[in-house]
């Protein structure tokens, strides 16, 4: 069974080939001519829909760790901007993050970040890695997401969205909506997202006790829509705010409350003041050393 298991995995190279021609196809960028301000005005429209909206509402805290409910219909919205974000389907992304909660900086942990910065960034996805799961590993950690016939369907159609989202921009916009509304901002989003991997938990400062490298990173949070706040993710992952004191701006949050007060969520998780007290670091430590 284990040798059928790790037949069934990704091989490094599919990812390493996906990564460099979305890479190219963004230095695309520097051809003279590719750039107008609408093309621009589409990669921020689009980075907010799939960034925030996709990743880090979707894919993390309403598919990963559940801290919420919404209408089923903005759930499936946020999973295919998700999908659009060329981040994995949601089967894979869910699997992969909740890995991740399992083996916190340790050997299981698909991006540990005590192998290096850089491998905690990006190197995982391309370079030789035991704890990149495989297809039954991930059936086995989102058994709610593979029992659902939505989301097998997301993951068998995952790489067709983006080709549709291409030659849309393509057609309307051109060469520059193509490289700007695609390529850049893919790129841009997954470096912004990888951040959240490796700077926060390499520096910032810890406010819980979670036995692990994870810090809060305000500038990471700024850039990954609250996310940054991964010491207080990591002690409460159920929770659907992430920036906890009142210096801690938490964008998905405000987008969570938004929702909220439209009666489109319900169920939010939040800690108790007794969950907080209780792993609260008094003073928050510091975080600065190599990883």
């Amino acid at each position: 069974m284990q040798i059928a298991a790790k037949k069934r995995r990704t091989p490094a190279w599919v990812n390493l080939v996906g990564l460099s021609v979305v890479h190219l196809g963004a230095l695309c960028a520097l051809i003279p001519g590719t750039f107008h301000w609408s093309a621009l005005i589409v990669l921020v429209v689009l980075y907010y829909a799939t960034g925030a909206w996709g990743i880090c509402l979707g894919y993390h805290r309403l598919l990963t760790h559940r801290s919420l409910k919404v209408w089923k219909p903005i759930e499936w919205l946020a999973a295919i901007l998700g999908v659009l974000a060329l981040q994995g389907d949601p089967i894979d992304w869910v699997s992969t993050h909740r890995a991740h909660h399992a083996h916190t900086d340790t050997e299981g942990d698909p991006h540990d970040i005590h192998r290096g910065l850089l491998w905690s960034h990006m190197e995982w996805l391309y370079k030789r890695n035991e704890a990149m799961l495989t297809h039954d590993e991930q059936r086995r950690l989102a058994p709610d997401l593979a029992q659902d016939r939505f989301y097998v369907f997301l993951e068998k159609s995952n790489i067709w969205w983006t080709v549709a989202l291409g030659i849309v921009l393509l057609a309307v916009g051109g060469w520059s909506w193509l490289i700007w509304g695609l390529f850049v901002r893919i790129v841009v989003t997954y470096h912004i997202t990888w951040l959240v991997n490796s700077a926060a938990h390499f520096s910032g400062y810890q406010s819980f006790r979670t036995g692990d490298k994870s810090t809060n990173n305000w500038w990471v949070a700024l850039l990954a829509w609250g996310e940054g706040w991964h010491n207080n993710h990591h002690a409460f992952p159920f929770s659907a705010r992430h920036g906890l004191r009142w210096f801690e701006f938490d964008a998905t949050w405000w987008t969570i409350k938004v929702l909220a007060w439209l009666k489109l969520a319900r169920d939010i998780k939040l800690p108790t003041p007794a969950m907080l007290q209780r792993l609260q670091l008094t003073p928050p430590r510091v975080q600065r050393e190599r990883a």
